[in-house]
Order: C-alpha cells, then sequence, then structure tokens
C-alpha cells in the first residue's frame, strides 16, 4: 500500500477507522454526465477505450479534477475479462453487452480460461500511471461478480427476467455450477492484476444478483462470491461488495467476506446495518434520480443518509446506483461538498 495513502479518508472509512468527514465517491463517476468525457469519447467504442491507457487515465481523472472526490475507480467494463480471453462480445450504444454465442452447453463453458496479466497489459498500464497521477487519492479497481456476468454469457445480452439464465441455475445445476466456477476464476484473476498494478481497494459489482432469492443465492452464489473475497484478503486491500435490489440479500452478501457492503436506495442505511451485520463497513445510499431534484432536495436527502450512516460502523457515501446520464456534473459537485462539510458526528 502507497504509504501517501494511509490517511485517506476512503480507505479508512473502509477499514471502520475514525475518518475526519464521512467520505464520498459516485459509482459510475467518469462517464456520459460529463461533457468532457462525451468529447474525449467521441468516435471510439467502449471497449476500444477500455483498450487504450492514455483514455482510461484521463477518463478516470476527470471526476477526480472535477467534484474532488475521495476515490477514483477504474474506468473500464465488467465484460473486458471476458473480451480478453477471447470472448466474442461488443458493448452497443443504448443496449449494453451483446455476446455473439451464448453459452448454452458445457462445450461452451469450457471455453472460457483463466485470466493471465499478458491478456490485459493495458490494464497494468493504466493503472500505474494512474496511481502516480493520483497520489493521495486512492484508485478503486473492481470487477463484475459471477452471476452478473452469466447472465450476460447465456442470455447473450442484457435481460430483464433473467429466464434462460434461473433455466440453467435450476435445470442444468452441474452446468451452472461449472460456470460459476470459472468465471470465479476470471474475476478472481482480474481483481488481483488490477491490486498487483497498484489498485488500493476492488468492488465486486454483482449488479443483477437480486433477481435470486435468498435461498438460491446461499446455493448458487454464495460459494463463489465468498471464494473470491478469501482469494483477495492475502492482498490488505479492502474489499467491496455491491448488487442492485439486493435488500433481501444483505445478510448472505455480509457473509460472503467484503469488508463493506454497498447498499441500493431501497433500503435505509441504519436498516442495511442491521440486516448486514457488524463488522462491515457500508457504502451508499441517494438514489440516483434524487440528482434530477432541486437542489435544497438533494441536500435534504443527503443529510438523511449520513444521519442513518452513524449507526454503521463505517460509512462511504455513495449512489445507489450509478450516476444517470443526465444529470447534472455541477449537483455532483455541490453534493461533494455538502457531504464533507456537513457530516454528521
Amino acid at each position: 500500500m502507497n504509504p501517501q495513502l494511509a490517511d485517506s479518508a476512503f480507505l479508512l472509512a473502509c477499514r471502520r477507522r475514525p475518518v475526519p468527514y464521512t467520505p464520498v465517491w459516485y459509482m459510475r463517476q467518469a462517464g456520459r454526465s460529463l461533457p468532457e468525457y462525451r468529447e474525449l469519447r467521441a468516435g471510439t467504442a467502449m471497449l476500444d477505450a477500455c483498450a487504450t491507457p492514455d483514455l482510461v487515465v484521463e477518463i478516470t481523472m476527470q471526476p477526480v479534477r472535477r467534484y474532488g472526490v475521495d476515490a477514483a475507480i477504474f474506468f473500464s467494463d465488467i465484460v473486458v475479462p471476458l473480451k480478453a480471453i477471447g470472448v466474442d462480445l461488443d458493448i452497443k450504444p443504448g443496449v449494453g453487452p451483446v455476446v455473439a454465442d451464448p453459452i448454452r452447453d458445457a462445450a461452451a463453458a469450457a471455453r472460457l480460461r483463466p485470466i493471465e496479466p499478458d491478456d490485459v497489459p493495458y490494464v497494468t498500464e493504466a493503472i500505474g500511471a494512474l496511481v502516480k497521477e493520483l497520489d493521495r487519492v486512492p484508485l478503486i479497481g473492481f470487477a463484475g461478480g459471477p452471476f452478473t456476468l452469466a447472465s450476460y454469457l447465456i442470455e447473450g445480452g442484457p435481460s430483464k427476467n433473467h429466464d434462460r439464465t434461473k433455466a440453467m441455475m435450476y435445470g442444468d445445476p452441474d452446468l451452472w455450477h461449472e460456470l460459476m466456477d470459472r468465471l470465479t476464476t476470471i474475476t478472481l484473476g482480474f481483481l488481483r492484476i488490477q491490486a498487483e498494478a497498484g489498485a488500493s481497494a476492488l468492488q465486486l459489482f454483482d449488479s443483477w444478483v437480486g433477481a435470486v432469492a435468498p435461498g438460491d443465492y446461499r446455493t448458487y452464489v454464495l460459494p463463489y462470491t465468498s471464494r473470491i473475497f478469501a482469494g483477495l484478503a492475502d492482498l490488505d486491500v479492502p474489499r467491496i461488495h455491491f448488487g442492485v435490489g439486493t435488500g433481501e440479500l444483505l445478510g448472505i452478501m455480509g457473509e460472503a467476506g467484503a469488508d463493506v457492503v454497498g447498499v441500493d436506495w431501497r433500503v435505509p442505511l441504519d436498516e442495511a446495518a442491521l440486516r448486514v451485520g457488524a463488522g462491515k463497513a457500508l457504502q451508499g445510499n441517494l438514489d440516483p434520480a434524487v440528482l434530477l431534484a432541486p437542489w435544497p432536495i438533494v441536500a435534504d436527502r443527503a443529510t438523511t443518509i449520513l444521519e442513518s450512516g452513524r449507526v454503521a460502523e463505517g460509512h462511504i457515501f455513495n449512489l445507489g446506483h450509478g450516476v444517470l446520464p443526465s444529470t447534472n456534473p455541477d449537483q455532483l459537485a455541490r453534493l461533494t461538498n455538502h457531504i464533507h462539510t456537513t457530516t454528521i458526528r
């Protein structure tokens, strides 16, 4: 760990230690809400941008400069490691990841191999440059959770109901576990590559796992998320676990081994702290749509979250999901200042 980061409010909160103020960063803080991002990305496909170190560095830095957030998150996408090991996929604007040949049988699953550093040299190069430029600001590396990656691979793209995914999970559990085992190896490897390159925290985005009932999560997902967090324990970097619509899963997610559990906007933080249990910090959880409202409403909602977050052993302020593209960047800059200056003691 870079000794210059020892007094980082973000890392202190992740470790449930006293902080001078509540730290804040925003999921999707780098992206379509920023005019400088849209200008820089013009004419460049998403996956090409993710594989261009100079672009990755600049896009990652943009919200740090504009908002003064307490952490940067590496600009990438959860399908980058899948693309890197040879999965034929693309990110289509307005749609999301689209897989040319969805995985529906054992032969297709068997083609998923472990990821190696040489598969993603652009990731290592970009993180090395970012660590130098960020100096005292921590960099968060991330990866997609196995359930979410499995859903994209099985469905062939985004899915509202995850029909084929659940059909495999329930109807062909052997294939499901084989697929999840391989995706867990890939995800763990990708996270380790980022940490070893210099990332000072890691977040697992299992965005769509909220579609799973608690009992099914425990059987079909928890063994794999637990393996990922256990496989990162020796790195001594905070591990964050986040999913959308996971209010009923928070207790089980608390068992998976992360240091911080992310909470979407559907559950107040004081209630989330009870569900997650002792020994964890919380991250969240302003509804991203609130940022489209007038400032007094944003400030009031944010203050309420700070108050409920006092119950947690550590609290990192964030949104309950990613920044919406139509968000005015000035709202986020103002919110960052509000969080820093009105922390509830």
